[in-house]
């Protein structure tokens, strides 16, 4: 374990039980939303050739100098 992740642990014992749930809590929130934010990341990728083939098109080529 790290310096910092050492340090922290420090911390969170040294806490009342209800701020550690707190802290468990916050740091489940905080991986929930980097998993969704990889997930959006892969479905853009994996998305972006199909999409491409609809917004690269003569017909709407007006729009690209906009």
């Amino acid at each position: 374990m790290n310096a910092r992740a050492q340090a922290l642990m420090e911390k969170i014992q040294a806490l009342p039980a209800e701020r550690v749930a707190e802290i468990e809590d916050f740091v489940d929130f905080i991986s929930l939303r980097e998993q969704e934010r990889a997930f959006t990341r892969s479905f853009t990728a994996a998305s972006e050739p199909v999409f491409s083939k609809v917004w690269d098109n003569p017909d709407d080529s007006v729009y690209d100098a906009l």
